[in-house]
């Protein structure tokens, strides 16, 4: 009866990054079947998801956005005392690099076919004004970052990455774009705490 007394209770379940991957991964597939009937229904086509028309413009966007945002995301670790940053980024460090990349490219898989693939291009055709469309998917997007809820200054850390995931999503109609800069950001800042080559603000 001690043992069981003393023994401590495990109330919260750690995060698996193998876990999320699959999670993500079924909404992912989900999403693609979603687009696919879109596309069938005419109410979408192909050229609004997977554009090459511009590929100058296309790579532009990605390495300017993802250093940009990098940059962005640095400054804010340095400058804002680490009691009002989120510290999502610190809490998978101690995993492996393959698990945290695996993690990393389909949870921005997902949240870009989700929120620029279908939410945001579908309010473009209801409102038929783009910066309409990216403001309400950007509140939207918001809404399903609830570890922010106790730090409201991180919202800016998801407000302006929304804001350029959606303008740049525009500019190209690829979806490959606002991905592959979404995942170099997340990435990017992760690898950074891992190593430990930035800190939080004390």
């Amino acid at each position: 009866m001690e043992y069981l007394k003393d023994k401590p209770q495990k109330t919260k379940k750690d995060f698996s990054p193998k876990d999320a991957i699959f999670v993500f991964s079924s909404f992912t597939f989900v999403c693609v079947a979603i687009i696919f009937a879109l596309i069938v229904y005419d109410v979408f086509t192909i050229e609004n998801f997977l554009s090459f028309n511009q590929p100058f413009t296309i790579v532009l966007n990605v390495v300017l956005a993802s250093i940009g945002l990098l940059l962005f995301g640095i400054i804010l670790t340095l400058y804002i005392p680490s009691k009002y940053i989120d510290e999502t980024n610190k809490s998978y460090q101690d995993y492996s690099l393959l698990s945290i990349v695996a993690f990393m490219f389909i949870g921005a898989l997902f949240e870009e076919i989700l929120f620029r693939g279908i939410i945001q291009n579908l309010f473009l055709v209801f409102l038929e004004h783009q910066w309409t469309a990216i403001i309400i998917t950007t509140l939207l997007f918001l809404g399903m970052h609830t570890q922010y809820i106790k730090k409201p200054i991180m919202l800016i850390n998801i407000t302006v990455p929304s804001l350029i995931f959606g303008w740049i999503y525009f500019e190209t109609n690829n979806i490959l774009v606002p991905f592959l800069v979404h995942f170099f950001m997340n990435i990017g800042m992760t690898l950074l705490f891992k190593y430990n080559l930035i800190r939080v603000k004390h």
